[in-house]
């Protein structure tokens, strides 16, 4: 079970790179970007959240309830998730997605703060 803890936690870290890598790198673009990379980290980084939680509390069958702190992540990650679905479907219609791309690209790097800063 371990070996697969940490596939996901990999693969969790990948998706978060790939939400801040590309919103980074084209932060001051006025258009062209990337939401189906955006849109892909997302989901990636809430279904590994959600299956590392599920596979920890699988093996540690008395563990507590889930912290807040992944509460919270959870929220933020759904509210990156949204903003992306959002700018993917913005893009879709040829509208501008500034607003939704930004949104789920700075809601990444809180989340991101929220991981380091925040004590386990």
């Amino acid at each position: 079970m371990e070996i697969l803890q940490n596939i996901l936690l990999a693969l969790h870290l990948l998706g978060m790179a790939t939400i801040v890598g590309v919103f980074l790198v084209q932060l001051r673009a006025k258009s062209g970007h990337r939401v189906g990379l955006v849109l892909g980290g997302a989901i990636t980084q809430v279904v590994t959240g959600i299956g590392m939680i599920g596979l920890y509390h699988a093996t540690h069958p008395d563990a507590a309830g889930i912290s807040p702190k992944l509460w919270v992540h959870l929220g933020v990650g759904l509210a990156i998730l949204a903003a992306a679905i959002a700018a993917f479907v913005l893009a879709k219609q040829g509208r501008r997605v500034n607003g939704a791309f930004h949104a789920a690209g700075g809601l990444a790097v809180v989340n991101v703060l929220i991981a380091a800063i925040w004590p386990a």
